[in-house]
């Protein structure tokens, strides 16, 4: 017998999973929350973006002060960094978020579960309580956010210590000497400029002979060059075969395209090779539901499983694992349960990589656009061109907008540079309100702002760019 019934009970509580639980509460549902970590608010804000960018942005303090403030006429003496002091910051950061999940879930009446939860049938979730103990929570839907965990790399075992995932890279006691970075991705570029900042050697082993897969390459051979000159080395086309812990040292073992063994010996490892979903122990495949070669949980267009009543959202379906775009899916897919309609237009969703200069970009790369035979114009603007970016004393990068050859119609955009992650969401709403890059030119932009070099770039794609 079941010791509670609901509308809609929701396995995992991070963004995805909170955020459609609340929705689907704000819609009149009775809704439970079941979540097996002592915090709420999944890796996002416990141990990924949220951590990182506390991480990101204390580092970035700390070389500005040791590198950056001279051009300002700002001389510094003595600056010495406290590690222990910026993690303890970082830890209050995510505590106080953590602490408003709870309050806002018991805002919106949502029943939060600790435990472990599986599906053994449609309508049924068992839960195995971090108390001890069990519960069976009958409910008329299901929505599975379980998010994703770090992907493990064949010939290396993390132990979180020398060798670490994300998790661990946060949580460093010390800077290391000589960081090796397998992975040049969001993660591993993120997480090597926090550490190259604060004084490590920082070298990057990446199998494919460019930096940011699936970033526009143009603007990511840019990054490329920029991150070089900041002191992080780049070893592209290499294949890691195996990393072996040797007293205080770390060997990593890696080939070339030629095939070519070398072997790279450092005090940290730092695995980077993109995140797999989670759904282990729910019970999915016994009911019938349909996973990818990859893992995820297959959907719909209304994010229904393959068994009608269990609906999934995040990184473990299909798609970017972006906290945003998990967000997004929750507060659609409760939507649907409610009204019959819910929507998400994915190729409006940004994606942001927070290194200095930040690099941002939604929609089509140049790449896609090419291969699919879409006719296409482009615009581009550099911020060395912008006066307040001068001002900053930030000009490396540029912004490039991509647009229909016939209709003018935003097909991409892409950010290098100062304040990218905030000056995408611009280009963002142009897509979803399928704005021409004619829109954009003709939009006022406050002088002087970084903004501005949306309106330049937007005015290159006529060839009318006034500034350059």
């Amino acid at each position: 017998m079941a010791d509670a019934q609901y509308d809609l009970v929701v396995v995992g509580a991070g963004i995805g999973g909170y955020v459609g639980a609340i929705r689907a509460a704000q819609l009149g549902f009775k809704v439970a929350i079941v979540e097996k970590d002592k915090s709420l608010g999944g890796t996002c804000l416990n141990v990924g973006c949220i951590p990182s960018k506390a991480m990101l942005e204390s580092s970035h303090r700390y070389a500005e002060a040791v590198h950056g403030l001279g051009i300002h006429g700002i001389k510094v003496g003595g600056v010495e960094l406290d590690l222990p002091t910026m993690l303890s910051r970082k830890d209050q950061v995510v505590t106080g978020l953590t602490k408003n999940i709870p309050m806002l879930l018991q805002k919106n009446k949502i029943d939060v579960i600790k435990g472990t939860g599986t599906i053994p049938a449609v309508g049924r979730v068992e839960v195995t309580l971090s108390e001890g103990g069990t519960r069976t929570l009958e409910t008329k839907r299901i929505m599975v956010a379980t998010g994703s965990v770090p992907a493990t790399l064949k010939g290396v075992t993390m132990d979180e210590d020398r060798i670490v995932s994300s998790t661990g890279a946060l949580a460093f006691t010390s800077v290391p000497k000589h960081l090796v970075i397998i992975g040049a991705g969001v993660i591993g570029l993120e997480l090597g400029s926090v550490w190259s900042r604060l004084g490590a050697k920082v070298t990057v082993l990446e199998y494919l002979d460019r930096i940011l897969a699936g970033t526009d390459r143009e603007i990511a051979a840019s990054a490329l060059r920029i991150f070089q000159g900041q002191g992080m080395t780049f070893r592209l086309s290499r294949r890691v075969l195996s990393a072996k812990v040797n007293g205080a040292t770390v060997v990593v073992e890696h080939a070339d395209a030629a095939g070519a063994v070398e072997l790279l010996e450092c005090d940290r490892v730092l695995v980077a090779t993109g995140r797999r979903p989670f759904t282990d122990g729910l019970g999915l495949e016994a009911l019938g539901v349909k996973l990818d070669k990859r893992g995820c949980i297959e959907i719909d267009q209304h994010w229904q499983t393959s068994v009608p009543g269990i609906f999934a959202v995040g990184d473990c379906v299909p798609g970017a694992m972006l906290a945003h775009k998990a967000e997004d899916e929750g507060v659609a897919a409760a939507e649907f349960m409610a009204t019959g309609v819910g929507h998400v237009k994915y190729e409006a969703i940004p994606n942001v990589v927070y290194t200095n200069p930040e690099v941002a970009s939604v929609g089509r790369t140049e790449e896609e656009l090419k291969d699919a035979g879409i006719p296409y114009k482009k615009g581009s603007f550099p911020f060395k061109g912008n006066g307040r970016a001068r001002a900053l004393a930030s000009t490396d990068g540029v912004v490039k907008i991509l647009a229909h050859a016939q209709t003018d119609r935003i097909l991409g955009a892409h950010i290098l540079g100062p304040s990218a992650g905030d000056l995408i969401a611009e280009l963002a709403v142009a897509m979803e309100l399928e704005s021409s890059a004619e829109d954009i030119a003709r939009s006022s932009h406050a002088h002087p702002t970084l903004s501005e070099v949306i309106k330049e770039a937007a005015l290159a794609v006529a060839g009318r760019a006034i500034h350059i």
